[in-house]
């Protein structure tokens, strides 16, 4: 039994603590992920879609600091059965997407490893069945070297989480697990190697008069990209930012266009209210969101190819050639 339960911590715990960091680096993905869950058509719990985030942050903080502890030693019997209880939500979940066909990617590791819906249910049983051996065998898990060392390693180790939490959402994810990070090429991402799906499958631009104008952007040399897949919800502050790096950009050379999924009556009352001199062209929100986690962000393509992507926040750190 206690050779079961090592085994079983050690598995478990990894499994969590990487599950939750990969999430903890990009929560609003997490986010996007629990909107869809609530969605009509899914769980029809809209009323809960306002709190996504907030419930997002938490469940990943749970994640990774019970494999914190349950690694460390600390409160093994809350830990265990806190686990379970975590594991159940997450069983539910799965299952309920892979049997209605519902939410095809669960996002249990992020935008790290993706598994089919079936999958990750069944990966879900194996750590049910280790969690319940650790239930059963709680009282053979102690601390790595003592209950203060593991009382302070969790301690430190949630308050780190907090402050990254802190600072991915006021700035950019601290590792893009997506197909469009720095040094990803567009186009390339969006090509079928033999009977794969492509990890790019619905990047789309479009102007206002129906021109689809989406490999003229991606062909150019030097395009930047404001990208605020809602303008109603979006940080408006931003704009006062964005108007002198777009002046700037254009000045050197560049293509300038704003990405949103809105209307472009949207669009026209914040380019007359900050006096931007580009226009917009349609995407998909859902592309839109994936590209960057800020609302509005910019990012720099050349020939297709990202070379730069920032939050509002840090628009000021644009340099151009």
């Amino acid at each position: 039994m206690k050779l079961l339960v090592r085994l079983s911590r050690l598995l478990v715990s990894i499994t969590f603590i990487f599950s939750g960091f990969v999430k903890l680096v990009d929560p609003l993905g997490s986010a996007y992920k629990f909107e869809e869950y609530f969605g009509a058509d899914v769980l029809n719990l809209e009323f809960l879609i306002p709190y996504a985030l907030p419930f997002s942050i938490v469940l990943i903080l749970a994640e990774i600091i019970l494999g914190i502890m349950l690694l460390v030693g600390y409160l093994p019997k809350l830990t265990v059965w806190s686990l379970l209880v975590l594991i159940g939500v997450f069983l539910f979940l799965t299952w309920y997407s892979a049997y209605y066909n519902k939410v095809t990617d669960c996002g249990c590791f992020g935008d790290a490893v993706k598994l089919s819906s079936w999958g990750t249910f069944y990966k879900n049983i194996v750590l049910i069945v280790f969690i319940l051996i650790l239930v059963k065998g709680y009282k053979y898990i102690t601390p790595l070297y003592s209950i203060a060392l593991a009382k302070w390693s969790t301690f430190i180790s949630f308050l780190i989480f907090l402050y990254i939490v802190y600072h991915v959402l006021i700035h950019l994810p601290l590792i893009d697990f997506r197909p469009y990070a720095i040094g990803k090429n567009i186009p390339v991402e969006m090509e079928y190697v033999g009977t794969k799906e492509p990890a790019i499958h619905d990047f789309f631009l479009e102007s206002s008069e129906g021109e689809e104008l989406t490999y003229e952007v991606l062909e150019a040399d030097k395009v930047l990209l404001v990208i605020t897949y809602n303008i109603d919800i979006s940080d408006k502050q931003g704009f006062v930012g964005i108007k002198q790096v777009t002046d700037k950009a254009l000045a050197n050379g560049y293509q300038v266009y704003a990405l949103s999924a809105s209307m472009d009556e949207d669009f026209l009352k914040i380019k007359n209210e900050y006096k931007l001199d580009f226009d917009m062209l349609f995407g998909d929100e859902t592309m839109l969101k994936t590209i960057i986690r800020s609302n509005p962000g910019v990012i720099t393509l050349n020939k297709g190819t990202v070379t730069g992507k920032w939050s509002w926040v840090d628009v000021d750190k644009i340099k151009f050639n």
